[in-house]
């Protein structure tokens, strides 16, 4: 026979240890809810913060850019000041002007009259108060009329209304005039332009012909005459015809606006033609002449090394003209589509603009250049990107470096070829012999040159060509045995 085993009956103490076990695994269950639900509102606190701090990120972003825009907005409004402010000061010295001339001619109409009565014959309107404000013209003659037009229309007071005074002009433009017009006023005189003609400018073409090349170069140049003499006896290299066409297209330029309001009756400065055959044919760098700027010792007192590494490097690495570099300002440096760009555009504030309309562009900084360190020139308190470049009598930021780099170049017996704009020959061949995808119209934009093909879509939309497209022209230029570091001090 089985039995079915007895079950042992619970005692006391069995009861309350279940009851405390039961209680222990309580507490122990609410304790990891209570450490689970921390770590829920720890993680969402975490997420939170990220989300805060991406979208400060996003508002430093936003007021980094349109930190820029405000900085032109008020350079433009400055401009703008200052321009109706000199505008202003210009018309009431015109107005005191033509006040004191009034008075003159009335004291001259008045000796006039009491010295003669030969002049009945000419009407004179009496001039009071009332008139004060007529024109000069009105109360002369036609003789003296014709006599004051000839003091008040000579070369040089027609070419400082129309071309000096021109704020859009640039500051080359200004210098090459002024250098024209002080040859021409020593060889003729300072005419009136109405007495130039035909004759005159090939009498002038003919004089800067027999002009040595270095005449104007030093300080103690000789009269413009004796120069040629001195170019025929010593067998002196003389202009070329590309600089004597040069001199023709100012005063042609000036022309054409005297033309246009009837001062003169033709343009006897246009339709000459040149022999302009380059004596020097400009050429790019090798990589053995690269690699002697590497080593070369740079002398000046005023220019730092530091400078010249910088420009040499964003010459190579741009194909930047001399003129655009050395007007690079700090807001010039900006970041587009996520690529840090050199903006090249004209400055009010400095009276300087690009070469032409074309020149105005956007160029990607090259990796290699920011890896050289040109940011390190980035400075807040500093209005150029390379401040220590002096500015020329005339103007000119830029002047005393190309001086250095010459002398530069010729103390490492580099041929007459090979000039600082070679750098830019030497960007646009790279580019142009890339076995590459990019258009030639992509070059073009970033070597500021009108497009080859001008058709109608070249010339609307040009403007909205992709960074990142002129991006990809950038990066293919590559420089093996160049490696110019930008000094830190």
């Amino acid at each position: 026979m089985t039995t079915e085993p007895t079950q042992k009956a619970l005692t006391a103490v069995d009861i309350i240890r279940f009851y405390e076990q039961f209680v222990r695994d309580w507490e122990n269950y609410h304790n990891v809810r209570l450490e689970e639900e921390k770590s829920k509102h720890s993680a969402e606190m975490a997420q939170q913060l990220l989300q805060t701090k991406a979208y400060m990120r996003q508002v430093d972003n936003f007021l980094d850019i349109i930190a820029g825009y405000f900085e032109q907005t008020d350079a433009f409004l400055n401009a703008l000041r200052q321009t109706q402010a000199l505008h202003t000061a210009v018309t009431q010295t015109r107005e005191a002007m033509l006040r004191d001339e009034i008075a003159g001619l009335r004291k001259l109409v008045v000796d006039i009259k009491a010295s003669s009565g030969a002049i009945a014959s000419v009407a004179t309107p009496a001039i009071d108060d009332g008139h004060e404000d007529e024109p000069p013209e009105a109360l002369l003659s036609p003789v003296t009329t014709k006599r004051k037009n000839a003091k008040t229309q000579t070369i040089s007071a027609m070419a400082q209304r129309f071309i000096l005074n021109d704020t859009n002009k640039s500051a080359d433009t200004i210098k090459g005039t002024k250098t024209t017009l002080d040859l021409f006023i020593e060889a003729f005189g300072d005419l009136s332009v109405n007495q130039v003609t035909g004759t005159t400018a090939g009498d002038f073409h003919d004089l800067l012909l027999g002009l040595p090349a270095t005449h104007g170069k030093s300080k103690n140049r000789l009269p413009i005459r004796k120069a040629i003499e001195a170019a025929k006896e010593q067998g002196l290299e003389t202009v070329s015809g590309k600089t004597v066409k040069n001199h023709f297209s100012r005063l042609s330029s000036l022309w054409s606006v005297l033309v246009q309001r009837e001062i003169v009756a033709k343009n006897p400065w246009s339709q000459w033609s040149f022999n302009t055959t380059k004596k020097t044919e400009r050429r790019c760098w090798t990589d053995d002449e690269l690699t002697l700027l590497t080593t070369a010792q740079w002398e000046h007192r005023g220019i730092s090394r530091r400078t010249y590494t910088g420009m040499v490097n964003v010459a190579l690495y741009t194909g930047l003209r001399l003129g655009e570099i050395c007007n690079l300002r700090g807001q010039d440096i900006e970041n587009i589509q996520g690529v840090a760009c050199f903006h090249v555009r004209p400055h009010p504030e400095d009276g300087w603009s690009p070469k032409s309309a074309a020149g105005a562009r956007l160029v990607p900084i090259h990796s290699q250049l920011i890896k050289a360190g040109i940011m390190s020139f980035l400075k807040p308190e500093q209005h150029f990107l390379f401040p220590d470049l002096p500015t020329s009598s005339e103007g000119v930021r830029g002047a005393a470096f190309g001086q250095a780099f010459s002398k530069l170049k010729t103390k490492l017996d580099l041929p007459a070829e090979i000039t600082f704009h070679s750098f830019r020959h030497t960007v646009s061949t790279k580019l142009r012999n890339q076995n590459a995808s990019f258009r030639e119209l992509w070059i073009d934009r970033v070597l500021g040159h009108e497009a080859s093909h001008r058709s109608q879509g070249t010339m609307n939309y040009t403007s909205s060509i992709d960074v990142q497209n002129l991006k990809s022209v950038i990066e293919a230029l590559e420089f093996p045995t160049f490696k110019l570091d930008i000094p830190e001090t």
